[in-house]
């Protein structure tokens, strides 16, 4: 009697484990590592909850956020982007060398050129993919290096500084939109927030969000149900270059300082954060909140790390390389494991025998 109450617990909690959302349960599994790894560091780290590394943390957040979100929806569709660091840098470059020129530009008007700019790269890398056929690693590592090169070229050595720039670009960074204590929360990191809501909200209600979904999950059943599938995988590319140009404001407005290798290395962190936020490489699986929990997990070891004097700042890339290992290793596991439970606990339906019919006839 005892064993089979034991047995009913368990199936009971087996059932009800079984029953999550697998999305919903690596953003609550990335929950817990960013509190543990916070907990972790902040006993190794002298000052570690001050509002200086708070800002530093956060506003890092923001921009690989929003890169994270980008790399998103082109991954949901089954490819991958990895010139949005380049698509970042030509825009911040771009934008910021506008500002120099006409400092009088209002502060949307910057971010809609910056948001253009990248739109059309972005235009550039789906109508390749969409349209020519050619796998997106293969399209966007290329573009990688011919908008970094085209960059690299127009900029020459050029370094545009913070004194050449408008006094608002200047002081943006320190526009802040809530405090609590020592920690305030800023401008920068405040788009962020709103960009994170309002493509939550359009992914819950919009219909096109499915149609990611769709595409990338099965794009040879979704072709035969009717889905654009070439036009939908041009959107996603366009989306993601807006988003990289939105990125490349940011990137101004945080640095106030830009060279022609601006946004070198956030391809990497962006699928990094993709990836260990739960999108499935595979296509039309994963979450805008778990990437973006992805981007604040892995900012906070590379924030971490770098003020750990034991550890090599070159270490970081490292980290976000293993992370995507486990990260890749953790989804298959956590797959097959939910199968394995929901076989496991499905309730068999009741068996009717055809009355006349002998068994086995």
């Amino acid at each position: 009697m005892l064993e089979t109450r034991h047995s009913a617990r368990r199936s009971g909690l087996l059932g009800r484990i079984a029953g999550l959302n697998p999305d919903r349960l690596r953003e609550l599994s990335l929950l817990v590592l960013i509190a543990l790894a916070v907990l972790v560091f902040s006993l190794l780290i002298e000052g570690y909850f001050s509002g200086r590394f708070f800002n530093r943390v956060s506003t890092g957040v923001a921009i690989i956020a929003v890169l994270a979100m980008a790399q998103t929806i082109v991954i949901l569709t089954r490819n991958i982007d990895l010139s949005v660091g380049s698509i970042v840098g030509i825009a911040a470059y771009l934008t910021a060398e506008l500002l120099v020129s006409v400092p009088a530009l209002p502060a949307p008007l910057a971010v809609l050129v910056a948001v253009g700019i990248g739109s059309v790269l972005g235009a550039l890398n789906g109508v390749l993919v969409a349209y020519g056929r050619v796998p997106s690693i293969v399209v966007t590592l290329g573009t990688l290096a011919t908008y970094r090169s085209w960059l690299i070229d127009h900029g020459g050595a050029k370094t545009i500084t913070a004194d050449t720039l408008p006094d608002w670009i200047v002081t943006f960074p320190q526009f802040t939109v809530a405090t609590a204590g020592d920690l305030d929360i800023r401008l920068v990191v405040a788009i962020a927030i709103v960009v994170v809501i309002a493509l939550q909200l359009l992914f819950s209600r919009l219909r096109v969000a499915r149609y990611l979904y769709a595409s990338g999950s099965n794009p040879a059943a979704a072709a035969r149900s009717g889905l654009p599938i070439r036009r939908i995988t041009l959107s996603a590319f366009i989306a993601s270059g807006a988003l990289a140009g939105l990125a490349g404001f940011m990137f101004v407005a945080r640095f106030g300082t830009v060279t022609p290798v601006a946004g070198t290395g956030l391809e990497l962190q962006s699928v990094a954060a993709a990836v260990v936020g739960g999108v499935s490489t595979l296509g039309g699986s994963g979450t805008i909140l778990g990437a973006v929990l992805g981007a604040v997990l892995i900012e906070t070891l590379g924030a971490s790390l770098i003020r750990m004097p034991a550890v090599s700042e070159f270490w970081r890339d490292a980290v976000l390389g293993i992370l995507i290992l486990l990260a890749i290793a953790a989804d298959f596991l956590v797959r097959r494991r939910l199968r394995q439970l929901r076989g496991s606990t499905a309730v068999p339906g009741p068996v009717t025998v055809a009355q006349g019919v002998p068994d086995g006839a």
